[in-house]
């Protein structure tokens, strides 16, 4: 098989990952710094047979992709912090109905329009929290161009598996950097299809009763079953229910299905860690600089690793508290004002021993100001 080596820039990277995944619809408005990864598809999606379609805001955006799900296609969008506010009611609106989906969203500075060609990782709390009501959220990040292919891959996977909306928290840097990767060949990244159900025409058909694995079989709304879909609590066949056990049970069972198998969505990689009385915990571009700074101090004998966290939401508490507990400090490293650092510090048993080191300004975290930050803590001073 030809080796497919590509020096790529990141937002093409996830656009491709998408088309690997086997996307068949996009929506979308042009935002910096997505922009890319709307063009590229408007370019190649419908050569594929796919649809591309530019909306008139973000709101439209998402609205159109969940429509597009709902009648059997793998759909997404992408966008950025401002786009990314607007589309939070209906991506709860996509929770409560159960249609998978991927929403890229490529951070920049913020609130507001903020640095929109600047880097942040603002947006990781309101990834979890943005929309309305109890609910979870499954959201995966990268801090290389060839693991960002595989977590879009996966983002697509676990949409179809989970029948839920993920998110992929990705950032400037990443989307506009490039690397040299090697594109998988078919069947080399497994690519899971939509589970349809096997209940014939003219059967009763309930759209959310799962199976005793926990699936739910769905069928292409407007195909041969008649069901109901709304955003009111509802019930088994989709109709508005305002029964106290429908309303309880249905919650629990939004937030069970993913908060229940956290550690098996937990995607994260370990540098160092076998021997490390210091360990940093970071995600995203971040890391990069991360790992930087602790390949050059374990070369002056210090002990240090890293935990790169690659899934944030449902966040991997018992991964974090396996890893950091024991270790002398914590260092949280991150482009914002420690929205990860505080679920580490929840998670491990020695809060006090977990530290920030981040940069909020617009300028990508560099090694130096990590080292300086662990400095501080170690009482070296800068």
């Amino acid at each position: 098989m030809k080796t497919n080596i590509k020096f790529i820039q990141g937002n093409e990277v996830f656009a491709k990952a998408a088309l690997y995944a086997g996307v068949q619809f996009y929506a979308g408005y042009p935002i910096t710094p997505s922009t890319e990864i709307a063009e590229i598809l408007s370019e190649v999606l419908p050569k594929r047979g796919g649809k591309f379609i530019q909306m008139e805001d973000e709101i439209a955006s998402i609205c159109a992709i969940i429509g597009a799900s709902l009648t059997g296609l793998k759909a997404m969008t992408a966008t950025s912090g401002p786009g990314f506010s607007l589309m939070q009611e209906a991506i709860g609106y996509a929770v409560m109905t159960e249609v998978p989906l991927v929403v890229v969203n490529v951070q920049r500075g913020g609130p507001s329009t903020g640095m929109p060609t600047s880097v942040a990782q603002g947006d990781v709390m309101q990834a979890r929290w943005g929309t309305q009501g109890d609910h979870s959220i499954i959201t995966l990040t990268a801090s290389n161009l060839r693991e960002a292919f595989n977590m879009t891959v996966e983002a697509f996977n676990l949409a179809e598996t989970f029948r839920t909306p993920v998110i992929l928290l990705f950032d400037e840097v990443l989307a506009h950097m490039r690397e040299k990767i090697i594109i998988p060949g078919p069947g080399e990244i497994e690519v899971v299809k939509r589970l349809r159900t096997s209940v014939p025409k003219g059967t009763n058909y309930h759209p959310y009763l799962t199976r005793e694995d926990g699936r739910l079989p769905m069928s292409d709304f407007g195909g041969v079953h008649r069901y109901n879909v709304t955003g009111l609590v509802h019930d088994m066949w989709g109709f508005p229910s305002t029964d106290p056990k429908v309303a309880y049970d249905l919650l629990h069972h939004l937030v069970d299905k993913l908060e229940n198998h956290a550690e098996l969505l937990a995607r994260y990689k370990k540098y160092y860690t076998e021997d490390a009385e210091i360990l940093l915990v970071s995600y995203g571009s971040s890391t990069r600089s991360a790992l930087h700074m602790i390949e050059a101090r374990r070369k002056r004998g210090l002990k240090i690793g890293l935990l790169e966290l690659q899934t944030l939401w449902p966040f991997p508490r018992q991964t974090v508290r396996r890893e950091c507990d024991g270790r002398s400090h914590v260092l949280v490293v991150e482009m914002n004002m420690g929205q990860i650092c505080q679920e580490v510090k929840k998670a491990v048993s020695e809060p006090d021993k977990v530290f920030l080191a981040n940069r909020i300004d617009g300028i990508f975290i560099s090694p130096v100001d990590i080292l300086r930050a662990l400095n501080m803590i170690q009482g070296k001073g800068v």
